[in-house]
C-alpha cells in the first residue's frame, strides 16, 4: 500500500492529536506521584488518574481509526510480550502463596492496568506514521514535552514551596528536589529520559534553541535531585548520542570534554557525605542485599514469597540491615517475590526485547530502545526498576516492549479494504 497525499485538512488534526497525546501521557505519569500528605486522597487522585488516561488512550487510538486508519497490526519479536505475558501469569498465580494476596492482587492490577495504557498509546503513534505521512506527531517529542513539563513544575515549586518540593538527607546536610511527592532517585531517571527523548531533536534539526533550553531545565533538575544513578545514565546517554554522529572531529571533542569533566564530577556529585565508604556500599544496598540473598532467598528460592513481595511479612529486616519493603534493586525484586522460576523468565524476557532493538531495521526505533532502556536499565539496579513496585519506570519499559513487538500489516482484508476507500479515499492500493 502506499499513500499518495495527505490533505491539509488532516494538519489540524495532527495537531490535535499532538498536543492531546501530550496531555495524556502527562497526567499518567502525574497519577505517579504523591501530590497530597493525605492518603486516602492520595489514592483516589491516583486511581482515577491512572484508569481516566487509559480510557483516554483508548479513546484517541478509536479517533484514530475514525479518522481514516486501519488496526491492520501483527506481533513481530514475540517473544518479548509472551514471556512478559508469562511473567503476569506467574504473578497472578503467585496469589495463592502470597501472605497478602490483596496487596500482590493491586500491584498486579496496577501493571496490567498500565500495559493497557502503553498497548494503545504506543497504536495512536504507529496509526499516525502508517496513515499520516508527515506526521509531525512523534514519540519521543510527545513523552520529552511531557517530562519538561512535570519537571517544571518541580523547578519553580522548589522556589515557592522547597519545604514540599526538597527532600532532606544526611541528618538534614543534603536537600534533593523531589520532597516526598517523588523518590528523588526516580525523579531523576524521569529526568534523564525527558533528555533522551529530547535529544532527538537535533536529528531532525526541530526548534534547536527551545530544546536547548528544555534539556538544561531537565539537566537542572537531574543535578538537584542528587540521583547519582540518573546523571550516569545521562552521561551514558549523551555518550551513546555522540558516537552517532558524523562528524569525527566533534565526536573526539565531545569525548575529550567528557572525560575532563569527569574529575571535577566524581568527587562533586558522587562522593557526597558519608565518603567513599558510602559510594561503595550503595548507600547502604549492598549489605541488604546480601541478606536477601542469604538469608531471605533460601526460605523460597522457587516461587518466591508472592507478586511484589520479599517476605512473609510486610518488611524485610535482616540483624545487620534496615528494614524495608522492597528490594531496591528490581532483579533481586524478581528473585524475592517469585524465585528463580520468575528470575529466569524476566531475564530471558528482557535479553528477547534488547535483541528486538538490536535487530530493528529502523535506525530511529533502535535509538529510541537505547535512549530509554539505559537509565530505565540503570535505574532498576537501585530503586523499583522495570519489574518493581508500581512505577513509572514499568510504564516506560512496556512502551518499549509494545514499540518492538508491533507492526503494520500491509496486506489488508476486503473489508478493512472497503472501510480505508470510504473513510480515506485519498489512499491508493496499489
Amino acid at each position: 500500500m502506499s499513500i499518495l497525499t495527505t490533505p491539509k485538512s488532516h494538519h489540524r488534526f495532527l495537531r490535535t492529536m499532538s498536543v492531546l497525546l501530550t496531555i495524556i501521557v502527562l497526567i499518567k505519569l502525574a497519577g505517579f506521584f504523591t501530590w497530597n500528605e493525605d492518603v486516602g486522597v492520595t489514592r483516589v487522585l491516583k486511581l482515577v488518574s491512572r484508569l481516566a488516561m487509559t480510557a483516554a488512550a483508548y479513546g484517541t487510538y478509536r479517533l484514530i481509526i475514525k479518522r481514516g486508519a486501519v488496526d491492520s497490526f501483527r506481533w513481530h519479536n514475540s517473544w518479548s510480550p509472551l514471556l512478559y505475558g508469562a511473567y503476569l501469569g506467574l504473578g497472578l498465580a503467585s496469589l495463592l502463596w502470597s501472605r497478602n494476596p490483596g496487596y500482590s492482587l493491586l500491584q498486579w492490577l496496577m501493571d496490567v492496568e498500565t500495559l493497557v495504557f502503553a498497548f494503545y498509546f504506543v497504536k495512536c503513534f504507529l496509526l499516525l506514521d502508517e496513515f499520516f505521512p508527515g506526521s509531525p506527531v512523534r514519540f519521543y517529542h510527545v513523552l520529552g514535552n511531557a517530562t519538561f513539563l512535570i519537571l517544571s513544575v518541580f523547578l519553580v515549586g522548589m522556589l515557592i514551596a522547597p519545604d514540599v518540593f526538597y527532600r532532606l538527607t544526611h541528618d538534614g546536610e543534603e536537600a534533593r528536589l523531589g520532597g516526598f511527592i517523588m523518590n528523588p532517585n526516580e525523579l531523576g531517571m524521569l529526568c534523564a529520559v525527558g533528555i533522551a527523548c529530547l535529544l532527538f531533536n537535533f536529528y531532525r534539526r526541530h526548534r534547536l534553541a527551545w530544546t536547548l533550553v528544555k534539556i538544561a531545565a531537565l539537566l537542572l533538575a537531574l543535578v538537584l535531585t542528587g540521583s547519582r544513578s540518573s546523571l550516569v545514565g545521562f552521561l551514558l546517554i549523551v555518550f551513546f548520542h555522540i558516537q552517532q554522529a558524523g562528524n569525527k572531529r566533534l565526536k573526539i571533542g565531545a569525548n575529550l570534554s567528557v572525560l575532563l569533566a569527569v574529575p571535577a564530577l566524581v568527587p562533586l556529585v558522587f562522593i557526597k557525605q558519608g565518603g567513599l565508604e558510602e559510594v561503595l556500599s550503595m548507600t547502604g544496598r549492598l549489605p541488604f542485599w546480601h541478606a536477601l540473598l542469604t538469608e531471605g532467598l533460601p526460605r523460597e528460592p522457587l516461587l518466591g514469597y508472592g507478586f511484589m513481595r520479599i517476605a512473609y511479612g510486610e518488611y524485610f529486616q535482616s540483624v545487620h540491615t534496615y528494614a524495608a519493603q522492597m528490594a531496591h534493586n528490581t532483579f533481586i525484586q524478581v528473585l524475592m517475590n517469585l524465585g528463580l522460576v520468575g528470575f529466569t523468565i524476566v531475564m530471558i524476557q528482557l535479553g528477547a526485547t534488547i535483541r528486538g532493538f538490536i535487530r530493528t531495521s529502523s535506525p530511529q526505533l533502535r535509538l529510541t530502545g537505547v535512549g530509554l532502556l539505559i537509565p530505565i536499565l540503570i535505574n532498576s539496579f537501585t530503586e523499583f526498576g522495570i519489574f518493581g513496585m508500581t512505577n513509572y519506570g514499568i510504564l516506560f519499559y512496556q512502551f518499549l516492549i509494545c514499540f518492538v513487538s508491533l507492526r503494520f500489516h500491509a496486506l489488508l482484508t476486503d473489508r478493512e479494504q472497503l472501510w480505508l476507500a470510504r473513510r480515506r479515499p485519498e489512499l491508493a492500493v496499489v
